[in-house]
Order: C-alpha cells, then sequence, then structure tokens
C-alpha cells in the first residue's frame, strides 16, 4: 500500500472525487454505511476549517485511491476520529474487498492511537480494538414513506396514532401547521441552536453550542451544498411560527440527524416526533434510503426506527507512552458513562440529577 497523508487544503479535486464515487457506490458493494454524510469529505474538509490537526490519509493500490482516513492529530500524536464528539459515523472509507492493518495505518499517518466512539460497521481492523458496541436506529424509507407509515402503524400503532392526532390538534388550536424541508433563512438557524441550548442547559447536559468550533462547523456545513452533500435545516412552522426544527447532513442516500429540538412552549403537541414524520416523508420524496437517529437509547428512536445498526467506540493503539496514558485516562470515565447510560437503575436518578442541576443553573442566569 501506498499512504500518504495529507492536511485538508492539500487534498487534490480527482481525489475528492474519488472519494465521493466510493461513497456513492458503497451500497452497491455491500457497505451502505460508508454512504453516511460524517464520512464525507466535505464533512472533513469543514471540521479543518475549525480543527488543528486536521489530516486525510489516502491509500492507493497501483496508483489509484482505494482508501481515504480522515483523522484529528494532536501534537503527541493522539489521534482521533474526525469530529470525535459531533460525529456520528467514523471510519475509513474505502473500495470493495479492501483490507488493511490498522497499526501499519497508525504508524504511515503517525499515530500512537486512533479513538473513535462511532465507528461504523465492517471496520474490522479498528473494531478488534472496540471496548463496545451500540445500537444506531434508523428509519427505512427507500420504499416511499407510505410504505414506511404503514409498518409503523403495525410495529407502534398507540406512537403513530397519537403523533398524527396531535399534529391535527396544533393546527386547531394554532392555524395551519406548515412544513420547510430545506429552509434556507439563517435565522431560523439561530433559533434552533438557541432551542438547544437552551434545552442542554436546561437538562443539565453540556451546551455543544458554547464551543465556538461547533457552532461555527454548524454554520458552514449550513450553506454547504452539492448533489452529493448538503445540511439541511428542517423547521416545522405554525403559520411563520417556528415550533420545531432540525439540523441534519445528507449525502446521496443517507440522511442523518444530528440537532432536533423544539419550542417548550409546544411540549404537549409534541412537535418534534411530527417534525421526523414530516421529514421522512420529504427525505423519501427526495430519493434517500435511509434517516440515521444515532447512536443512543431514547423512546422515540425506539418507535420511529424500523432497524438498527451498530457502531462501536475504543481504540487502537501501537505500544507507545502517550497512547497509554491517554487510555488510562478515557477509559475508567467511558466506562461509567456506558453503564449508568446501560442500567435503568442508575439512568433515571442519574438523568433527575442532571435535570435538577440545569434547573438551578437556569435560574442562576435568570
Amino acid at each position: 500500500m501506498d499512504i500518504t497523508v495529507h492536511r485538508p487544503g492539500e487534498l487534490t479535486a480527482a481525489d475528492r472525487v474519488a472519494w465521493t464515487a466510493l461513497q456513492s457506490k458503497a451500497h452497491l458493494n455491500g457497505s451502505p454505511e460508508l454512504g453516511n454524510p460524517f464520512l464525507s469529505p466535505e464533512f472533513t474538509l469543514s471540521v479543518g476549517q475549525w480543527r488543528r490537526g486536521v489530516r486525510i490519509a489516502v491509500v492507493r493500490e497501483a496508483g489509484e485511491p482505494a482508501a481515504f482516513f480522515p483523522f484529528e492529530r494532536s501534537i503527541t500524536g493522539i489521534g482521533r476520529a474526525i469530529g470525535l464528539g459531533v460525529s456520528d459515523c467514523q471510519g475509513l472509507v474505502h473500495r470493495p474487498g479492501f483490507t488493511w492493518d490498522a497499526r501499519e495505518l497508525l504508524r504511515a499517518c503517525g499515530l500512537a492511537m486512533y479513538e473513535f466512539d462511532h465507528l461504523a460497521g465492517g471496520q474490522r481492523p479498528f473494531e478488534a480494538g472496540a471496548s463496545g458496541s451500540f445500537a444506531s436506529p434508523v428509519m427505512d424509507i427507500d420504499q416511499g414513506y407510505e410504505a414506511y407509515l404503514r409498518q409503523l402503524k403495525v410495529k407502534s400503532p398507540k406512537f403513530t396514532r397519537t403523533t398524527l392526532a396531535k399534529e391535527r390538534r396544533l393546527s386547531r388550536d394554532h392555524g395551519t401547521v406548515r412544513y420547510v424541508h430545506d429552509e434556507r433563512d439563517p435565522a431560523a438557524l439561530r433559533t434552533l441552536m438557541e432551542w438547544k441550548s437552551a434545552q442542554y442547559r436546561r437538562t443539565g447536559r453540556s451546551d455543544r453550542f458554547a464551543h465556538t468550533w461547533i457552532s461555527q462547523l454548524v454554520r458552514q456545513l449550513f450553506h454547504t451544498r452539492s448533489d452529493q452533500f448538503a445540511g439541511i435545516l428542517s423547521v416545522l412552522y405554525v403559520g411563520d411560527v417556528p415550533v420545531a426544527g432540525h439540523f441534519g447532513l445528507r449525502s446521496e442516500r443517507v440522511f442523518a440527524q444530528w440537532f432536533p429540538a423544539y419550542d417548550p412552549a409546544f411540549a404537549k403537541y409534541s412537535p418534534g416526533l411530527i417534525l421526523h414524520l414530516r421529514m421522512a416523508e420529504a427525505a423519501a420524496a427526495d430519493g434517500i434510503a435511509y434517516m440515521d437517529l444515532g447512536r443512543g437509547q431514547k423512546q422515540y428512536k425506539d418507535s420511529l426506527k424500523t432497524r438498527e445498526l451498530t457502531v462501536s467506540e475504543g481504540w487502537v493503539a501501537l505500544r507507545h507512552p502517550a497512547a497509554i496514558g491517554h487510555r488510562a485516562r478515557r477509559a475508567p470515565v467511558r466506562a461509567l458513562r456506558n453503564t449508568v447510560l446501560s442500567r435503568p437503575e442508575l439512568f433515571e436518578p442519574a438523568d433527575k440529577l442532571l435535570k435538577r442541576m440545569g434547573q438551578i443553573r437556569s435560574r442562576k442566569k435568570e
């Protein structure tokens, strides 16, 4: 294998085309997960605008690109999945039948280790270092929205009936419900980000938009559009009043959920659920095969999903002091978090405590 490592600005137009072509054909080659927009060159190059250390390894065979491996590298040689912390699909995009040695790749990239938390399925050389695997629910809409809705009515009849009834009630109480699948007004994006920040604070979670690089990344992706990739802002309105929104990423066949939020004043109507059904309808009309709801067990995901993908977290590493030290710091934190998330008797009290702390914090700011 011939492996070269490039900064984002050094990636040639020909290599970008080759990368996109691998993604476009992934579903035909039995690896549809490689078509995820988080694995696209557009996402990597956008992250590279706001994060130092972004690199792209290009693997060639007989002079032709066979694989692309985006990552972030620290000055100590610690490698992280591109956009770790906000990326919902990670790994190496490759041609059919391509195999690689993970440690050989690390050495070529100047890495002591590579850390991931949403590794796509089928990445066996990296999966050897996985410490856990997790469900990532999806909504299959490749047969059209009506087919999906029929399946949903069978699988989750009460949920479907209740959600559709709430949409009718919202219309009766507040006026015409209007949905915009690809909203281009930056003011609507600001509203969504404000809702999401408030939700993070209200529930005691860390506000992702308090990190400048994440806020700037989302704004940049909002303006990034091509036939193969786009940032999509979807908004549910009552008249001209926004009540729920979602910003996510679309590739040719996959629509990835990212930042959903709604106005708490309309919470009793479950506008977020109404929005997801409208998103599914519009995405199906656009030729999307499935919506990836992302890792995490949540009741609404269980109700909406048709099946689950599997993503992994962990790391692969060389025998290096920096890798040993990093793993010693990170492993206990990850293990504790995953234990709490997987056990209801631990998660429920922890979740209540976080929400209580969030309420106290919100009151202080008022």
